[in-house]
């Protein structure tokens, strides 16, 4: 047997056999569970209690007391409730004659619990003993790490989780079976002071890690650098991140797992659906209750009904909810429905109708013609086919709004051709000219942009699924319509994007995508993140054989994206993609990401290959001029792309907005070439090959104000490979040393090396939380150091990863590394990306999981890894009341600014087109109108049909309303695309790994697609 612990070494100790909860039978809990029982005496062992507070106490010492009052009442209650569940709840069902649950269903429901207060009592015992020397120490963190970063807490707490749904399942049917046991239940919450139920107890496991993580960053957050507890407590906020991610995916997996069966067990044994779903090939990768609408022929509601719609990996599938049981039982454990499948269809054959796309989801002929009823959402009759549709005349939709923004723009070609008659009047008349002219079709082009708003209104709860029906009679395939209501936007987002990356899923170059080494071999990885382009050329020019360089995103804002395109497009704005020849010039290319597949949008030379590339971002309004300043008709500096080429040259290039005009050059001491750019609120920094660091000052915050001679800084006596801004430093590598430069003063603060052996350079540096990833020249490992003390924290070797692919290669170089949405992109000469986890919150990035390797990589090494990211506007997450709310709102603000119509007056018909002009009277010449006008009066305005709408003076800037306070900050939505450059494309995939590197050596892109984060 294994030795039984003490109380310092952990809770419990694994003896040699172990089993699960589905095959444990009797009472021994010793055999059964597969731990030895160690029994904590609360004589022996007081709880933790807090001293009285000491005098003297920093504000920050204050609060860290306060904090820690909170961990140990916290923990208090979480071990009282496990107590709970044992002494109230097991133990007497145990004890029960007759029983109403038998020992082994017993076990089955409580499994793990025991072990969990085990731990949480041996955690208890050490923090009672840290509490009481708190005042002379001030250290919590190592206790963390030392109690949560044991296997045996991750396989109890794993174990528990994965048997929660379980032994829920088990609850539920004793309660509709055994009427004893329900009575139990019920009088065991009665009894209770707090009138907790069971299942509120028994949830409290699963929630225990996400409490922990919120007060260990209170604590960091005022834990001072340099303090001694300061590295424990990043250490201990990895460790618990890392846990609670772990069994978050194992909750998520066996939740899955559950709904899959519980819709498998409404389709009968033999259907085709049945097999599909029991060959456990299926990933359940959204699944949601949605209203089902439909809608008669003059857009009244005929009835709305609530469906479980699933999206799995390959099909769609929609389920009527029926809840059957008593309800006094769901008040005491969450009831599953049952569900009964209604439809279900092959992905590739759903599509996603929005407003105005009907014309190619239906017959041309039948999209011109409207319901003229004004309703906004008319929809076909159930499951109506297309053709049908035309025949009823009945829509989807809001088509009076498409209508209206059709006339619109027929109304504004009748006006540009009435602009061009007023231009040949010989005349000259105050109220008839090409000004007025021009202000009528910036009005109509107001109105157009204010049609297409509502438009995307109307869409923003709507998911519109064109789906396959019988063929009719004639064999010809006919289509139907299903009209689903979201409960918010976000979630119509999420569905759109999702069947969207679904179907980029079914590609066969993302069957597989990424390959799992990892033992959970039940991982989402086919589908995380599939690879959405693999052939897409870099450079136009097909005749130089040009090498990729550097790629950086330039983020632009569309101010009027459809909502479609919101889901499912590459993150807004553009890719810089820079290279050149050996020994001739460079080219930069430049793609558009405003879409679903990138296209090239310009193209241009450059005097010399391009070396790296850094984004300038607009600066903040903090460089506003100080009172009594002369004003200045200066713009604020725009986005800038800033590139380092070989000649020597720093060349700063306005966004493809703006015209991409050259905005700056300039050229390095010595004319060096400049390996890498990093800039800071203040500097332009450069890295030269002679082991200098250019730091050029930005004037005005923009590189339009770049100084002409830069502050030169020596590092060393080889080239400066990588940059790195952090906080207020400067890091810098030379050779295998970093210097960590003081950003403001760039006075250097000190050197470290990086690596053991001289001829291994740094080549890249990356942050993440506390920690700064490192690759090298030479080898293959990675290596992890604080961002505080510098100590070297971990170390990886990448080529135990490329193995899984090709195996034999031990020799693999890093190449490019990225870190984004936790996870850490690294690229090796090989062309084999590698995918590893690492922490997304404040402390320290190691490395936990064995990661994924991408099956889709280059013939050649990876040149560089990008990341496209984009916040898309919290605009588009106002639901329909809040913009009704704000147009009424609107409404009223205009009306009392101007004078209106007596009360009860009828609105007068017809819209004032009204742009800049809110009176002709300063044009020249007389006024045209039947009756005379008073000299000097204005014409009298006619009241506007609907909303009024202010309009910047910019005709191409739209602004909806003024700012006030129900413009509240809302929830953003992140984009991102991840874009890797190399030579050629090669799949290492199982057709084509035994394969040498393809002979397509052009330089190329692969584009990956990360699913919205909601």
């Amino acid at each position: 047997m294994w030795r039984r612990r003490s109380a310092g070494d952990g809770a419990l100790a694994r003896s040699p056999s172990s089993s699960s909860a589905a095959s444990a039978s009797g009472d021994s809990e010793e055999e059964d569970t597969g731990f030895l029982e160690v029994t904590v005496s609360d004589m022996k062992h007081p709880p933790p209690e807090l001293s009285p507070m000491p005098e003297g106490l920093s504000p920050q010492q204050v609060v860290r007391r306060h904090i820690l009052g909170s961990i140990v009442q916290s923990e208090r209650s979480y071990v009282d409730s496990l107590k709970r569940i044992l002494q109230d709840y097991r133990n007497p069902l145990l004890e029960m004659e007759p029983k109403v649950l038998s020992a082994r269903k017993c076990q089955v429901v409580f499994f793990r619990l025991k072990e969990i207060l085990q731990c949480h009592s041996m955690f208890q015992i050490a923090l009672a003993s840290r509490v009481a020397e708190w005042d002379a120490t001030e250290k919590i963190g190592d206790l963390f790490v030392a109690s949560f970063s044991k296997s045996m807490v991750l396989d109890v707490y794993s174990d528990y989780v994965n048997n929660f749904t379980t032994a829920m399942s088990l609850i539920k049917k004793a309660c509709l079976t055994k009427p004893a046991f329900l009575e139990f239940l019920k009088k065991r919450q009665m009894a209770s002071a707090d009138r907790v139920t069971l299942y509120g107890l028994m949830v409290k496991p699963i929630q225990r890690f996400p409490q922990f993580i919120l007060l260990l960053q209170d604590m960091l957050k005022n834990t001072p650098k340099g303090h001694a507890d300061r590295l424990s407590l990043q250490l201990a906020l990895t460790e618990l991140e890392t846990l609670a991610e772990k069994l978050n995916e194992q909750k998520r997996l066996a939740d899955q797992v559950a709904e899959i069966q519980q819709l498998g067990k409404s389709i009968s044994d033999r259907s085709s659906l049945n097999k599909l779903l029991s060959s456990g090939q299926r990933q359940l990768l959204l699944c949601e209750t949605l209203t089902e609408t439909v809608y008669g022929d003059r857009g009244q509601l005929i009835k709305s009904k609530e469906r479980k719609v699933f999206l799995l990996n390959d099909m769609l599938v929609c389920a009527n909810i029926n809840f059957k049981g008593q309800l006094e039982i769901s008040s005491l454990v969450p009831l599953g429905p049952k569900y009964v499948v209604k439809w279900s269809t092959a992905l590739p054959q759903v599509q996603v109708v929005e407003v105005g796309q009907e014309s190619s989801a239906y017959d041309k002929d039948n999209a011109g013609s409207h319901n003229a009823g004004g309703h906004n959402t008319v929809a076909t009759k159930k499951h109506a086919p297309a053709g049908q549709a035309s025949h009823n005349k009945v829509y989807l939709g809001p088509p009076r709004l498409f209508q209206e923004l059709q006339d619109l723009q027929k109304d504004l070609a009748v006006v540009e051709q009435i602009t061009l008659l007023i231009s040949t009047l010989h005349g000259t008349y105050q109220n008839l000219n090409m000004t007025v002219a021009q202000d009528w079709c910036l009005a109509l082009q107001r109105m157009m942009r204010v049609k297409e708003e509502e438009i995307h209104s109307a869409n923003k709860c709507r998911l519109r699924l064109l789906l396959p029906g019988k063929p009719d009679k004639s064999g010809r395939p006919i289509s139907f319509m299903v009209v689903f209501i979201t409960p918010n936007p976000l979630s119509k987002i999420s569905w759109v994007n999702r069947l969207h990356l679904a179907k980029i899923g079914l590609r066969e170059e993302n069957q597989p995508g990424w390959l799992c080494p990892d033992e959970d071999k039940k991982s989402k990885a086919p589908f995380w993140c599939p690879i959405l382009s693999c052939h897409m050329p870099a450079f136009s020019s097909k005749a130089l054989d040009l090498q990729l360089g550097a790629a950086v995103h330039n983020p632009v804002q569309s101010s009027l994206l459809g909502f479609s395109a919101v889901s499912t497009s590459l993150p807004q704005g553009y890719l810089w993609v820079g290279g050149g020849q050996e020994g001739a010039g460079g080219q930069v290319e430049i793609f558009s990401l405003n879409r679903s597949v990138p296209r090239t949008v310009k193209f241009f030379p450059v005097a010399s290959p391009v070396l790296c590339m850094e984004y300038i971002p607009e600066k903040g309004q903090d460089t506003q001029a100080e009172p009594g300043a002369a004003a200045t008709t200066e713009p604020p500096p725009a986005p800038a792309i800033c590139l380092g080429l070989r000649d020597g040259s720093i060349v700063a290039y306005g966004s493809v907005d703006a015209g991409t005009q050259c905005l700056l050059s300039r050229r390095s001491p010595g004319l060096q070439p400049v390996l890498c750019l990093k800039h800071s609120s203040d500097y332009l920094f450069a890295g030269l090959q002679d082991g200098t660091v250019a730091a050029y000052a930005r004037n005005n915050g923009g590189p339009g104000g770049l100084a002409e001679q830069p502050t030169c800084l020596a590092v060393g006596t080889g080239p400066v490979r990588a940059l790195l801004a952090l906080d207020e430093t400067l890091w810098a590598s030379c050779a295998n040393r970093v210097t960590v430069l003081d950003a403001g003063s760039l006075q250097p603060q000190q050197t470290f090396e990086a690596h053991p052996d001289a001829e291994a350079s740094v080549t890249h540096m990356i942050k993440a939380g506390s920690g700064v990833w490192m690759a090298f020249s030479s080898g293959s490992s990675i290596r992890l150091f604080h961002t505080e003390t510098l100590e070297h924290l971990q170390e990886i070797n990448i080529a135990t990863r490329t193995t899984f692919v090709l195996p034999g290669q031990k020799h693999v170089r890093v190449t490019s590394l990225l870190i984004c949405q936790g996870l850490l992109w690294v690229g090796t000469d090989q062309g084999i990306i590698v995918l590893l986890p690492v922490p997304r919150l404040e402390g320290i990035p190691k490395i936990t999981g064995k990661g994924m390797v991408s099956l889709n990589g280059h013939g050649g090494p990876v040149a560089f890894l990008a990341v496209a990211l984009s916040t898309l506007a919290p605009d588009v997450l106002k639901s329909d009341r809040e913009e009704e709310k704000g147009a009424g709102e609107e409404e009223e603000e205009e009306e009392e600014e101007r004078a209106g119509p007596p009360p009860g007056e009828l609105r007068k018909k017809g819209i004032l087109l009204q742009y800049r002009l809110r009176s002709t009277s300063h044009l020249p010449g007389q006024l045209l109108s039947v009756r005379e006008a008073p000299a000097g009066a204005a014409p009298e305005h006619a009241e506007e049909d609907g909303s009024v709408y202010e309009m910047a003076d910019d005709p191409d800037v739209w602004v909806r309303s003024r700012p006030c306070a129900r413009d509240a900050p809302r929830k953003e939505i992140s984009s991102v695309a991840i874009v890797s450059g190399g030579r050629g494309y090669r799949n290492f995939g199982a057709a084509g790994r035994g394969s040498a590197p393809g002979g397509d050596t052009d330089s190329t892109l692969l584009i990956w697609q990360v699913p919205l984060t909601l």
